[in-house]
């Protein structure tokens, strides 16, 4: 494989805010985490005792989106002071309970993903949490405003469906969850 032309060219830093940085390298333009923060990105999986499975996920007012997005639970990695040492299955069992509600019992790390490398530098590492306990009502930190959605599986497409019809945001990791076999359900 060929790099691009541009790839050894000195990077940039053209504007860094508290949480991302804006920077060039020749002709291209990205944005990236600032201070060398991650991301971690949760696929809560809660069963009933039928069998039912279910996802957990949440929705909130997406400001750059100017809307309401549907997303699985997600969070900063090391984004607080002194938590620069953080690792991605700590910061996801934290983002998990404060935005969800549920306690994991078992998180398991996917890989690392990027979602759009094209013009994000950004990657998450991708964790699937099971054995759930509902220990709070979630809803995220003071201002984010949350709202909890317990789906089942069989369920999804058409949550999905009903979703963007009412004129809401999808964010991508959603369609993870919407390919068949991904999960491992039939």
């Amino acid at each position: 494989m060929q790099k691009d032309r541009d790839a050894d060219l000195p990077e940039i830093v053209q504007w860094e805010g508290r949480f991302i940085t804006a920077r060039t390298r020749g002709r291209w333009e990205y944005v990236g985490r600032a201070r060398g923060i991650r991301a971690a990105a949760i696929i809560a999986l809660d069963d009933d005792p039928d069998g039912t499975r279910h996802v957990i996920l949440v929705s909130q007012y997406r400001v750059p989106l100017g809307r309401f997005s549907l997303e699985i639970p997600a969070g900063l990695v090391g984004d607080d002071a002194g938590g620069e040492g953080e690792e991605a299955t700590a910061a996801a069992a934290r983002e998990l309970e404060e935005e969800t509600g549920y306690r994991a019992g078992r998180l398991e790390v996917l890989g690392e993903f990027y979602s759009s490398p094209g013009m994000v530098s950004e990657s998450f590492t991708l964790l699937k949490a099971t054995a759930l306990e509902r220990v709070s009502e979630g809803g995220g930190t003071e201002d984010e405003n949350i709202i909890v959605h317990r789906v089942a599986l069989r369920d999804l497409s058409r949550f999905v469906a009903e979703w963007r019809r009412a004129g809401h945001a999808v964010d991508v990791r959603i369609a993870m969850l919407l390919t068949p076999g991904y999960l491992g359900e039939e």
